[in-house]
């Protein structure tokens, strides 16, 4: 049966939402400390591109100082953000961590303003006062109802602002190296930044479990690999408009996926909070996209 063209991105998005959306689950399904399930995932990814970077860019020609220079900083951005938010889901819900952690948005906009000096639309500070009303209220939900989980819950905010450099230095690399070149190298770095990360916290590389090595293959392959890959894809093919506000469907699913999986519950003001938050975000996203034939090119959301 073939597919029509036209179909495919939207079949490239919806297989990359499903890839991020079992990213979390996996630290949970492993055994092995968070940092180390991030370095295996990341070590795993870089050694599946590895044949397809030499076949797609032997025949390409980068600056070198620009070459290394931009993925390494990207894939230190890389290592901390799974290193920290890999480590929060050990103390907080999945839910919490993975919305935290998908605040990135927002930090991206504030530089933008302070940086970059963009002018915002009125939507935008509607959504900015919006994600933070929502991410206070989950916090302070947890502080007054559960306080154990703080500390994950700081973590993994701490982890989106990381994840927020990502996407920063992700916009600059796009200008001159190819995506599977910038993945590539990305995940190359940050498999070495988090073995130093992890040989700092004294964490064991193995002996480990067949289930868990299973996880690593798993978060490796489908989430690092498929996931970005699937998103790149869709990213070149739909409008911002479309790709921004499903890829926000990533911690919905993960949350209603934790439920059965890990028996996790959430209080109708997390839940309100959250969807206050993700909405916000939302509009700090389409508020900052450019129309279509502006520039020649439609503004895409980082993903």
């Amino acid at each position: 049966m073939n597919t029509n063209p036209k179909t495919l991105p939207y079949l490239a998005l919806g297989a990359g939402v499903l890839a991020l959306t079992f990213s979390t689950l996996f630290l949970r399904w492993s055994t092995a400390p968070g940092a180390i399930t991030a370095y295996y995932r990341m070590s795993i990814a870089m050694m599946f591109l590895i044949p397809f970077w030499v076949t797609r860019e032997k025949k390409r020609n980068v600056p070198m100082k620009f070459f290394w220079l931009i993925p390494l900083i990207g894939g230190l951005f890389t290592a901390l953000d799974h290193a920290v938010m890999s480590t929060s889901v050990e103390y907080t819900r999945i839910a919490n961590a993975t919305l935290l952690n998908n605040m990135a948005p927002l930090w991206v906009a504030i530089f933008a303003i302070l940086v970059w000096k963009e002018k915002m639309k009125w939507g935008f500070w509607i959504g900015l006062l919006l994600a933070f009303a929502g991410a206070a209220t989950v916090l302070g939900s947890n502080i007054l109802g559960e306080p154990g989980l703080s500390k994950g819950n700081i973590m993994a905010l701490i982890s989106s602002i990381f994840y927020a450099g990502y996407f920063l230095v992700t916009q600059v690399a796009r200008t001159r190296l190819t995506t599977i070149t910038y993945i590539w190298l990305v995940d190359l770095f940050a498999a070495g930044f988090l073995m130093l990360i992890n040989l700092g916290m004294g964490n064991p590389f193995g002996p480990y479990p067949a289930s868990t090595w299973a996880v690593f293959l798993a978060a490796g392959v489908f989430s690092q690999v498929g996931g970005y890959f699937s998103i790149g894809y869709a990213l070149g093919h739909l409008p911002a408009s479309v790709v921004s506000p499903t890829l926000l469907l990533q911690p919905v699913f993960t949350a209603m996926l934790a439920i059965p999986f890990f028996g996790e519950t959430l209080s109708a003001g997390q839940i309100a909070g959250g969807l206050v938050a993700l909405g916000g975000i939302y509009l700090l996203n389409i508020s900052r996209m450019k129309p279509e034939g502006s520039d020649g090119v439609e503004e895409k959301s980082p993903a």
